[in-house]
């Protein structure tokens, strides 16, 4: 009886947490701190600039990449120059300084992940990404951690994809079945 009572306290614990931690984040933007307060909504939702314009190293390297400074100012030496983000986005651009963006999606450092054959393969950037061109704020809780370990216990999705193994597998398994493609599913297709 007394593993019983310890067993549903311990579950009742897990639950807390978890719904601790949903609610805790519901509705703040949870991005890290940027150099830049860029929108996507407005650049890849309200203005349509395909992803792969601003992160061109997508469909030719295993890295999206960053847009480069004078890329950026390619449009807004003109556009919306009197702003204050445009105006430190210049500053960098004048000083002949790459922005020190804050990185967001990350894989283990273990993992071969390429950009390119996804690209390839035609598989949107939202499907890893989620609706990035619905985000003001671009936030990601990627990984193996004990936030995500503890809302996957319980059922409880995150507003980006996790991009965990399984996760990886089980779109590959899916596309396969599906699309009939031939998205590899050996080991050492990600791991080196």
């Amino acid at each position: 009886m007394r593993t019983r009572v310890g067993v549903g306290a311990l579950g009742l614990t897990l639950l807390a947490a978890a719904l601790f931690l949903v609610l805790s984040t519901r509705g703040q933007a949870a991005g890290p701190a940027q150099p830049i307060a860029f929108n996507h909504q407005i650049h890849a939702d309200q203005y349509k600039i395909d992803c792969q314009y601003c992160h061109a190293d997508a469909r030719r390297s295993e890295y999206a990449g960053i847009p480069s400074v004078s890329r950026c100012m390619g449009c807004h030496k003109i556009t919306a120059a009197d702003r204050p983000e445009v105006q430190k986005l210049a500053g960098f651009f004048n000083r002949n300084e790459p922005i020190p963006w804050v990185r967001i999606f990350m894989v283990p450092e273990y993992v071969y992940f390429p950009h390119k054959a996804h690209v390839r393969a035609n598989v949107k950037c939202q499907t890893c990404h989620g609706p990035i061109e619905k985000m003001a704020v671009v936030e990601a809780r990627t990984g193996q951690n004990l936030a995500n370990d503890l809302l996957n216990l319980v059922g409880l999705a995150r507003s980006s994809t996790p991009l965990t193994m399984g996760w990886c597998v089980e779109c590959h398994t899916t596309m396969n079945a599906k699309e009939k493609t031939k998205a590899p599913l050996e080991c050492v297709t990600c791991h080196h």
